[in-house]
């Protein structure tokens, strides 16, 4: 047996590239497929790398959003007192001086029906005696009297300012009111449908009238509604000036965390359309908006150091 530290190489194998013999080749080790898949793997890296600097990458505002109907009219109680009747209903259309809710006067009622009769007995007597003043004076008297007592009568009554169509009906018969709260509202005909958003006050130096801004309502969702944005807020807001923006009604409904910018855009049409039917927009429906304010290259998401030198 042969010393195996006698030399690196076997004995036969020097004497046969001594002679002249063939030489032999490199010793490969690894299979034939690791050269396709190392040719695979370079085009998808080069493909990624196109990929992440080609596609860009949008970032959003989102915030909550209601819809507001313009030419709404809340119509307060003019005084304290017991609902005694409610003439009318939501999405009825009334004109203007229509009585819409009667709030029980019973006093005032019983002094109007009073002087109505000493007015009208009074009447009777200066027809009779057309040349006595005493009567006269009587007359003239009560004739005050009785606009006076109409006038504390018409207190207890609310009537429409306008004609329009009643939104929403916020009595009934029998309720106790306290003097300013909400009897009914009213809104008109014609009157335009604007989206209200709080987005968030981080993004305001990104927002600008003009831009697109997309709803997407409350019960109707992946249903858009791609809208323009007309006016943007100077200041940041919070939760308690977008109370007073909104009103307690609407602002109870939204959750608002921190600081917001309000964000409004007007809506073309008093409709919109989801599934392939057509809605009407109603005063206070809520939803989710979002505004597109940058979009950036994959690669410089993954890389941030590289928008030094991005062209």
């Amino acid at each position: 047996m042969e010393d195996e530290g006698a030399g690196l190489f076997r004995t036969e194998a020097l004497q046969h590239y001594a002679q002249g013999g063939e030489r032999g080749g490199l010793l490969k080790l690894s299979p034939q497929w690791t050269g396709p898949v190392f040719w695979v793997l370079l085009g998808a890296c080069v493909f990624a790398l196109v990929f992440s600097a080609l596609v860009h990458v949008s970032e959003y505002a989102e915030g909550p959003a209601v819809v507001q109907l313009e030419g709404r009219m809340d119509l307060p109680s003019p005084v304290r007192g017991t609902v005694a009747s409610v003439e009318v209903r939501s999405g009825e259309r009334v004109a203007a001086g229509q009585v819409l809710a009667r709030l029980g006067a019973a006093a005032e009622l019983a002094e109007l029906e009073r002087y109505e009769r000493e007015f009208e007995l009074l009447l009777r007597q200066r027809l009779r005696s057309p040349s006595d003043e005493g009567v006269s004076q009587a007359l003239a008297s009560v004739r005050a009297q009785l606009e006076l007592a109409r006038a504390r009568l018409e207190q207890w009554t609310v009537r429409a300012p306008e004609a329009g169509i009643v939104s929403d009906v916020r009595i009934r018969r029998g309720q106790h009111l306290a003097e300013g709260e909400l009897v009914a509202s009213l809104m008109r005909e014609d009157s335009a449908a604007v989206v209200t958003a709080m987005l968030p006050g981080e993004y305001r130096p990104l927002l600008a009238v003009g831009k697109p801004l997309r709803l997407e309502l409350r019960g109707f969702h992946h249903q858009y509604q791609e809208l323009t944005i007309d006016e943007v807020g100077g200041e940041l807001v919070g939760p308690q000036e977008v109370q007073r923006a909104l009103g307690p009604t609407l602002s109870a409904s939204l959750q608002v965390n921190g600081a917001v910018v309000l964000v409004r855009a007007r809506v073309a049409s008093r409709s919109f359309l989801a599934d392939g039917e057509r809605f009407p927009y109603f005063d206070g429906m809520l939803g989710e908006a979002d505004a597109r304010v940058r979009s950036q290259p994959i690669l410089l998401m993954l890389i941030p150091g590289l928008r030094a030198v991005w062209p």
